[in-house]
This record gives C-alpha cells, sequence and structure tokens, in this order.
C-alpha cells in the first residue's frame, strides 16, 4: 500500500476537521484554484500542490460569512500583468492569508515564501519586500493575538499530521 501524498493527507485533514463542523471541503486537483460556496461548500487547490491547498485554506479562514456565501468569496482576479493599482489591491487582501498559510508551513515544517502572483512584478521591487515585511508583521500578530478560530483548528490539525508522518 503506498503512502498518502501530503495533499492527500491535507484534503484528508481538512475535510475531518471541517466537513461535518462547518460544511465545507477541501478538493484537489483542479486547474485554478477556487472557491464555490453551497452544501457542502468546496474549497479547490490547483492539482496537487500542497501550498496551493494550504493558500486556498488561509483564505476560507479569514473570510467572515457573508464572503463564504459568494464564489471565490466575492474577490475579482486578475491574472499576470496587473497595473501598479490592482498589484496594491492584491497586497491587501493578500496579508493575512499569506501570514496563516506561513503558520500552516511552520506546523507542518514546510519552507514558506510570500507570493506576489503576478510573473511580470520585479522581485527586487520596493512592494515585494514591503509586503514580505507587512506579511511576517502579521505572523507576529498572529503569534500575540491567536489565529482566527478556524486558522487555529487547522493549525493544530497539521501540527498532529506532521507527527505522524515524521513517525
Amino acid at each position: 500500500m503506498s503512502q498518502q501524498t501530503l495533499g492527500e493527507a491535507l484534503v484528508a485533514v481538512f475535510n475531518r476537521v471541517f466537513q461535518a463542523a462547518d460544511a465545507t471541503v477541501l478538493c484537489g486537483g483542479a486547474a485554478e484554484p477556487y472557491y464555490q460556496p453551497g452544501t457542502p461548500s468546496v474549497i479547490y487547490f490547483r492539482e496537487d500542490f500542497d501550498r496551493s491547498a494550504l493558500h486556498e485554506v488561509a483564505h476560507w479562514c479569514v473570510a467572515g460569512p457573508e464572503r463564504r456565501r459568494l464564489p471565490d468569496y466575492g474577490y475579482w482576479y486578475a491574472p499576470d500583468g496587473r497595473n501598479a493599482e490592482q498589484q496594491s489591491a492584491f497586497y491587501g487582501v493578500e496579508l493575512k492569508p499569506q501570514a496563516i498559510e506561513a503558520l500552516f508551513c511552520e506546523a507542518l515544517g514546510l519552507a514558506f515564501a510570500v507570493s506576489v502572483d503576478n510573473l511580470t512584478v520585479d522581485a527586487n521591487c520596493p512592494e515585494i519586500v514591503n509586503f514580505e515585511v507587512a506579511v511576517h508583521r502579521q505572523i507576529g500578530l498572529f503569534r500575540q493575538q491567536g489565529l482566527p478560530n478556524r486558522a487555529r483548528r487547522f493549525k493544530d490539525a497539521l501540527k498532529l499530521l506532521a507527527l505522524e508522518r515524521s513517525g
């Protein structure tokens, strides 16, 4: 019997913690990440990418009840080639989810790097450096003040998953 991939394990853990309690499931294999409200609601993550799963769950963890009623939480998405205003809006929407994703990665012992999701932006531009600083500042705030409830529950489950996978 082959060992479960990390992506499969993330799906199993998420669904065990949230399917009954929050009527939401995690599903891999999607061409693009997407959140579909329903019964149950479905968080789709890209292909079998572990970081995509963690990132999409982080978005779900910060979305309030109203946003969770909307496809993709009601956010717009602009592909590569965003203008400066669109990229700035992206940073605002991504700050807390990426900080939570970083803490999920930490629980699993995975490396984390911020994502600007825009290949046309120079990786050394001041806006990216400022965004990275802001994400790390938010991580510090979460460490001091605690994570939102769903994020805390998932992080605790990820710690157990990491222990199971290492043993």
